[in-house]
């Protein structure tokens, strides 16, 4: 899952020492505009994002809804395969193609109004991760 926050430090000081997850990884994401990190969390991860400018779609978000989850994510092993599936099965994509997302996955979201509601994102991860 991904959740928007203005205060990346912050945030961090948060769910290290008070919800004592370990923090993994922390990177700069030009793609999206934001810098992220990864929290371990059992198999997964938790991810914190924020806004490098105004101009990318995290801030964007946090403009009109504040701090909170912005989406959740779902590893497979061929997004292409995975992204030709949900083409065919009508659900509307906002990335046609694959862009680069955190530790150099494969990433694409799907539209939220044909995921009831909720900005997804499918990712592919990069090997080793």
């Amino acid at each position: 899952m991904g959740i928007a926050v203005d205060d990346l430090d912050a945030a961090i000081a948060l769910y290290e020492s008070q919800l004592e997850m370990p923090l993994v990884h922390r990177e700069t994401v030009p793609a999206f505009g934001v810098e992220a990190v990864l929290f371990d969390v059992g198999d997964g991860h938790v991810e914190l994002i924020a806004p490098l400018d105004q101009s990318s779609g995290v801030a964007k978000f946090l403009a009109s809804n504040g701090p909170g989850l912005h989406h959740v994510a779902y590893a497979v092993d061929d997004i292409d395969a995975t992204l030709e599936r949900i083409a065919a099965a009508g659900i509307e994509r906002l990335d046609e193609e694959p862009r680069t997302g955190i530790r150099q996955s494969r990433v694409a979201f799907l539209h939220p109004r044909s995921t009831g509601g909720v900005l997804t994102e499918i990712v592919e991860p990069a090997g080793g991760h």
